[in-house]
């Protein structure tokens, strides 16, 4: 009959051999699962409470929602992009929404649109699991801090109340991640490659991607082999989806997704602090002065450099590719987020991911190194129970606030607003709006009248013909621009207007006389509905 080894301690009393270290390494593994686990449930239910709250699965609550689900029912009624209506940003969202846009026949598009926004929450959380798994061999600790952070970032939130573009965006980042690197050094061969293609995809849904291929373009430079097959796999999943489109309208797409991008213009810069408030997760807090925020700023900075080179002395080893790509990559889009005059919350929700491992991956290495064994084993163990006990509380207390906050949530169009317009505007008529997302929610974005406009983003085409101009910033000097919005309403026999409707449209003489002379209002409100006179 078979016993269990024993040995001797030094005060001679008996006990199993596989106590202490051997339980420990039986526990951790089993804890990284349920934290993964609990933090992507914990990050689904809270994406799923914001769809739940007035108007925001079935209502208004976005412009660029608008533009990216409108680009995928124009695809798939037989529209394609850059061609036959204009985008600022790569095919790659359309191509991803069109399978859903495909049920707007038989459903509508409110109906589908709110598939799609139920789709993109997925996405969101499907990244908290893969941020997990991407730390998992650095420990619980690791797990908890990505994971959490995913999980209760506010802006990543934002992000996945609607169809935008940054929740796939991170999920293709983390999948090309999650490829490139073996635990904290890079893998080799193949899935080098398919790192890669993940990435290229990224980029194929917004450029932004462009930023951590870059980043792990240096850290192969040494290895030409591997980063050619990395660069191969970034040309492969970009050009396979964009090619076919930028081919047909090579002078529109260029304009569109690289000019227009490139030199955009407004009326005035988003400040500093509201920036910064965003990018560090302090949008629960009242809106600050700037000074408080840059010092935040420039403390979280120097809080991770500390900690790179705290986990560095006390290892004794230099920080591994994966902690230099997260570290990197999150500086570099901090200041890509401060170069433009624009910028919009949803943004930090990129952001999310790098800032998550830039803070997890070298606490991780300073709590790795506390003693494990000898007089201050005791000490070590304590050292790292703290730590994960305080990272488990923050993440608990930010998915409350979360919660909280979201708990007031609700669209800024009322529904009986829509209602009105609904019931207003027969199916089928052709709708000019400077914002799609309103007759998307009525189901009445397709029209069956010939010669009717396929825009699916005004102010967007604003950009892409005046060099990066919109309404209030010149766009309307650029004939282009104008002759476009003519064509527009010319063809239209409804115009929908909202508040924003002077920064879209770029309402010169000859535009505003012809819109006042053949349309009168039908309803008036905070948004306006305006009919086609009679004759």
């Amino acid at each position: 009959m078979s016993r269990t080894p024993v040995t001797t301690s030094r005060a001679g009393s008996r006990r199993p051999a596989t106590a202490g270290p051997a339980r420990r390494r039986l526990r951790w593994p089993a804890a990284i699962p349920t934290v993964i686990v609990l933090a992507t449930l914990a990050g689904l239910a809270v994406r799923l409470y914001q769809l739940s709250r007035p108007g925001y699965l079935l209502g208004v609550t976005e412009y660029d929602d608008g533009t990216d689900f409108g680009s995928a029912i124009r695809l798939i009624h037989g529209a394609l992009p850059y061609r036959d209506f204009i985008m600022v940003q790569p095919p790659g969202i359309t191509l991803l929404m069109a399978p859903v846009a495909a049920a707007t026949s038989s459903f509508g598009t409110v109906t589908a649109m709110a598939a799609a926004r139920i789709f993109t929450a997925l996405a969101s959380a499907a990244a908290i699991p893969l941020g997990g798994l991407l730390t998992r061999h650095r420990g619980v600790l690791a797990v908890l801090v990505t994971c959490g952070t995913l999980a209760v970032y506010p802006d990543g939130l934002l992000a996945a109340r609607t169809v935008l573009l940054e929740p796939w965006l991170v999920l293709f980042c983390l999948l090309g991640a999650l490829a490139v690197f073996d635990g904290d050094q890079q893998a080799t061969g193949r899935r080098l490659i398919w790192g890669g293609a993940a990435f290229g995809f990224a980029g194929a849904v917004k450029v932004w991607a462009i930023l951590p291929v870059l980043v792990i373009l240096v850290l192969t430079a040494r290895r030409p082999r591997q980063a050619g097959r990395f660069a191969a796999g970034v040309v492969a999943g970009f050009c396979l989806p964009v090619l076919p489109f930028a081919l047909l309208a090579p002078v529109t797409f260029y304009r569109g997704v690289v000019v227009a991008q490139l030199v955009r213009s407004d009326v005035q810069r988003i400040p500093l602090a509201s920036r910064l408030q965003d990018m560090l997760g302090l949008t629960h807090l009242p809106a600050g002065s700037t000074a408080p925020l840059v010092v935040t700023g420039v403390a979280v900075i120097v809080v991770v450099a500390a900690l790179m080179a705290a986990g560095s002395w006390l290892s004794h080893r230099r920080p591994p590719p994966l902690d230099w790509f997260a570290a990197v990559t999150c500086l570099l889009v901090v200041a890509a987020f401060l170069w433009p005059a624009d910028f919009y919350e949803h943004y930090a929700a990129f952001l999310a991911p790098f800032l998550a491992l830039s803070l997890a991956l070298p606490i991780a290495r300073i709590v790795a190194a506390l003693p494990r064994q000898g007089k201050r084993a005791r000490l070590g163990r304590a050292g790292r129970r703290a730590a994960i006990a305080v990272a488990a509380v923050t993440v608990a207390t930010l998915a409350v606030l979360q919660g909280t906050a979201e708990s007031h949530l609700a669209s800024a169009v009322p529904a009986s607003e829509l209602s009105a317009a609904a019931h207003a505007i027969p199916a089928g008529a052709c709708v000019l709006t400077d914002q799609v997302s309103y007759p998307i929610a009525i189901n009445r974005f397709v029209s069956t009248d010939p010669g009717c406009s396929l825009m699916v983003d005004g102010v967007g085409s604003d950009y892409a013909l005046s060099q990066g101009h919109n309404g209030l910033t010149g766009a309307g000097r650029t004939p282009a621009v104008e002759q476009m919005w003519l064509s527009a309403f010319r063809a239209a026999r409804y115009v929908w207007l909202t508040g924003m409707a002077s920064r879209r449209i770029p309402w010169t003489p000859p535009l505003t006389a012809y819109f006042h002379a053949h349309f009168q209002p039908l309803i008036r409100g905070p948004v306006w509905l305006y009919v086609r006179r009679p004759g």
